[in-house]
């Protein structure tokens, strides 16, 4: 799923150069996912959630889509401490990826409170980040 007729189109491109038949491209946006309840085995995001205001939001609609025992498994920015004001009301650090992090314990928060079990991390501080981090994440949706 991507916001702009240009990745979709691009992803597809790139599908049939390397034969991938098991795979389908929507356009829609992460917050209303274009996308069946209860559908999908697994979902994948890399550093993207990051840059939605309403990440609970994504999360809670993560969460409808998959069928009962699927994965969420997400790479992203998120902060080890917290996020300073001046980074918070810069533009260029929110297209940057930064400014919209989250720390990571409230990301994992929220993660949980649109449902998922057994939450887990693994967020690796850049050199000289002050507090910004990659975080590996994974998710279940429980299966009853």
């Amino acid at each position: 799923v991507d916001m702009t007729p240009e990745m979709i189109a691009l992803a597809r491109k790139n599908a049939v150069k390397v034969g991938a038949t098991n795979v389908e491209f929507r356009l829609g946006e992460i917050e209303h996912l274009p996308i069946d309840s209860a559908s999908v085995d697994v979902i994948i995001s890399n550093c993207v959630i990051n840059l939605a205001p309403d990440k609970a939001k994504v999360f809670r609609d993560a969460f409808r889509v998959l069928r009962p025992g699927g994965r969420l498994q997400v790479s992203d920015i998120v902060w080890t401490q917290p996020v300073p004001e001046e980074v918070k009301n810069d533009m260029e650090k929110w297209a940057g990826c930064i400014a919209g992090a989250l720390l990571e314990r409230d990301y994992l928060s929220e993660i949980a409170a649109a449902g998922f079990s057994d939450v887990t991390s693994v967020a690796t501080e850049y050199p000289g980040g002050k507090g910004i981090a990659s975080a590996s994440v994974v998710a279940f949706k429980p299966r009853a």
